[in-house]
């Protein structure tokens, strides 16, 4: 295998295939997780969301809900 001949999506195809034959399927996830790169500003919307609501009503939402299952 000449990887300069080849084209970006055979030396994907070729690097998943070795990851998973050295790691196995969950091992090759769990390597490609930490390159993940996200996106967006998770201050910015964690105090968005937490700003809307308080703790009493969040609890009275998650008493409602286990009634109604």
């Amino acid at each position: 295998m000449d990887v300069r001949t080849m084209t970006p999506a055979q030396i994907r195809h070729a690097g998943l295939e070795a990851l998973v034959r050295e790691l196995g399927p969950a091992g090759m996830l769990l390597f490609l997780q930490q390159f993940e790169l996200g996106s967006g500003d998770y201050t910015r919307d964690r105090h968005q969301w937490l700003d809307q609501i308080d703790v009493k009503t969040l609890a009275e939402k998650i008493r409602q809900e286990q009634k109604e299952q």
